[in-house]
């Protein structure tokens, strides 16, 4: 992505990254998170601790601008959880405090069969879903020419984990492929509904996790059950779509770059020079340092080797593989903008 970099005048983050997702060239690499980037050396450092970061907007916003204003990062991605549409959809949740995530309480399913699932008339004005407009607004309005801001909204296999159950809502798939199918139309509505509403708030683009995730289940499950549904949403919310699937996912990545989507966000599963090669440009990739090795129980220089490894292979933005621990160190999530920038220098010397 950088080999033309010589010819490309020096420019914002922000239209780095929306270069980068539309495969255009670039001053340098982007630096990107589609997921969290909080932690709570940086809760303690702005006074914007989880759980109240996640249900006041100013708060919500304060915490993730620390990815540009500290760890010099070219995205803010406010949305640190899965939670927010879910508990707009009626799910329970258990809030937890600022050493740990916010989660759905899946033992109390809010749907089971698809005549259960309707998208309440307060769905964008519940609190939760609220405060990631409010907070959007807000990180627009004070960022929004420096630096890309991201929104987030749920797929529907994600939001059926969390308001049917994991286990039930897997089972399901595996039973009665038409009920799964009738179950994921309806709930797409939720994904629509929110990703529209963060576009009208003033993101630049959307993350959608959509956790059909490769330890759970196949690439052909992929095909069968999501890839049309992503098709679906790549012409409907019209701003890019950054998809996000944990695990090892180079068995759908094929069907992945037939959606119109403009990124996928890649687990450090996958080798970055192999999913570079089946991508064939066309899809960004961003991604892959890993977390629970290398940015949370390493140092810097394994940060910057990871960082490398994805540069050399071609991945198009690079940072964590997914929402980082909470307790990362900042020293480690500095190194990554640290790394691009030398490696960006030392290519263009080279050329």
């Amino acid at each position: 992505m950088d080999s033309g970099s010589r010819s490309v005048p020096s420019m914002s983050g922000r239209e780095r990254v929306m270069a980068a997702l539309r495969r255009e060239p670039v001053d340098r690499t982007p630096v990107c998170s589609p997921t969290s980037v909080a932690t709570v050396e940086l809760m303690d450092l702005v006074d914007a601790p989880f759980p109240e970061a996640n249900q006041q907007p100013e708060l919500m916003a304060r915490l993730a601008a620390t990815a540009y204003t500290e760890l010099g990062f070219d995205t803010i991605m406010p949305v640190f959880t899965i939670i927010q549409d879910s508990s707009a959809l009626g799910c329970k949740i258990q809030w937890e405090q600022k050493d740990n995530w916010p989660t759905v309480k899946m033992r109390e399913p809010i749907w089971e069969t698809p005549d259960d699932i309707r998208i309440p008339p307060d769905f964008l004005t519940h609190r939760d879903t609220r405060c990631v407009l409010d907070a959007i607004t807000i990180l627009k309005k004070e960022y929004g020419d420096e630096v890309a801001v991201i929104g987030k909204t749920m797929g529907p296999w994600s939001l059926g984990y969390h308001c049917m159950g994991v286990e039930p809502f897997l089972l399901m798939s595996l039973d009665d492929p038409g009920k799964t199918k009738l179950c994921l139309d309806r709930m797409k509505e939720a994904t629509i509904q929110f990703g529209i509403a963060q576009v009208e708030a003033g993101a630049d683009a959307i993350t959608l996790p959509d956790h059909a995730t490769g330890d759970l289940v196949s690439g052909e499950y992929y095909r069968r059950y999501l890839r049309e549904l992503h098709i679906e949403f790549a012409e409907k919310i019209r701003i890019p779509i950054i998809l996000h699937i944990c695990g090892k996912t180079v068995d759908r990545m094929e069907y992945i770059a037939q959606t119109g989507m403009a990124a996928f966000h890649f687990d450090s599963k996958n080798e970055p020079r192999e999913s570079v090669d089946i991508m064939k440009d066309r899809i960004s990739l961003v991604g892959n340092i890993n977390n629970p090795e290398t940015l949370f129980s390493k140092g810097p220089e394994e940060v910057r080797q990871e960082v490398v490894k994805n540069l050399d292979a071609g991945v198009h933005m690079v940072g964590p593989e997914c929402a980082i621990p909470l307790q990362t160190s900042i020293e480690n999530l500095k190194e990554i903008p640290v790394a691009v920038r030398d490696w960006s220098r030392e290519q263009a010397a080279g050329n």
